[in-house]
């Protein structure tokens, strides 16, 4: 990677670890494991799948390819990821609950390949849903790849920020502020947060070798939430439809590089190769 020429591995900025190219190596490597186990999840939800069954494929998939689910027991947790159904903002917990026609939901999964987190996130649609939820889908997918698309050597986290919740608010929905993108590598978080509002020109400048996921929640209603009595699942107080994408991605010496992305192409429902 020539934008890496001369690049040290593992310096410090504000005490947010610089990377370096054999760093990045290791960070595609584990993104891509993560993508495509949610790629295998294309055919797998349907109508009358439990999100249950949703994990034992992705901790089926992990322990075939030798790889460590970061959720699993992280913090008592006890699923190999985490499914988030309509109203479930994140960290949602599979049960054996059938997913309904008309449901979308979002999987999280966090795979350790060497040492690397490779952290991911996609909706899906449970066979044919209401327009108002495909378009909230839409909005928030497009959220996330307009956050990335001003990643780069100079510009600042709130650059990230301002452009998703400009355009999620300009679509009449909302940018929910209780969660973040975060620092990833050699551990699962770490510096810095990344807002998913704010100002531009405000906050950490980016450097090269930076590397976080940006991962906007977005709401058709209002953006609070609540965390329910387990602990981990966060649910919108006026049970509006809620949707989420995740990417994890790398400041490059003129961009970013996006090490999440879907080997097969599935970028968001309704599964499209086109971007």
């Amino acid at each position: 990677m020539n934008e890496f020429e001369g690049a040290v591995t593992t310096r410090r900025f504000n005490d947010i670890i610089i990377y370096g190219p054999e760093d990045f190596a290791g960070m595609r490597k584990a993104g891509q494991a993560a993508a495509a186990c949610l790629d295998l999840l294309t055919d797998l939800i349907k109508p009358g799948v439990t999100t249950a069954a949703i994990d034992a494929l992705v901790a089926g998939y992990g322990e075939e390819h030798g790889y460590l689910s970061a959720t699993l027991m992280y913090r008592g947790y006890r699923h190999s990821c985490c499914t988030s159904v309509n109203h479930v903002v994140c960290h949602g917990q599979p049960n054996d609950k059938p997913l309904r026609e008309g449901d979308i939901i979002n999987v999280d999964v966090t795979f350790v390949v060497d040492g690397w987190y490779g952290d991911s996130s996609r909706m899906y649609y449970v066979g044919e849903v209401p327009r108002k939820a495909q378009r909230l889908v839409e909005v928030t997918y497009e959220s996330l790849m307009r956050g990335i698309a001003v990643v780069k050597p100079g510009a600042t986290l709130g650059d990230i920020g301002a452009v998703i919740q400009e355009y999620a608010e300009g679509e009449r929905c909302s940018v929910v502020r209780d969660f973040c993108g975060h620092g990833v590598g050699r551990s699962f978080h770490e510096a810095p947060s990344v807002l998913h509002y704010g100002q531009r020109g405000e906050g950490v400048t980016l450097k090269q070798g930076m590397i976080f996921t940006i991962e906007p929640m977005i709401n058709l209603g209002r953006p609070h939430v609540k965390v329910l009595a387990d602990g981990w699942t966060a649910v919108t107080r006026d049970r509006s439809l809620t949707a989420q994408f995740e990417h994890a991605v790398g400041v490059t010496e003129t961009g970013c590089e996006i090490f999440t992305l879907s080997p097969a192409g599935l970028h968001h429902p309704p599964f499209s190769t086109d971007a």
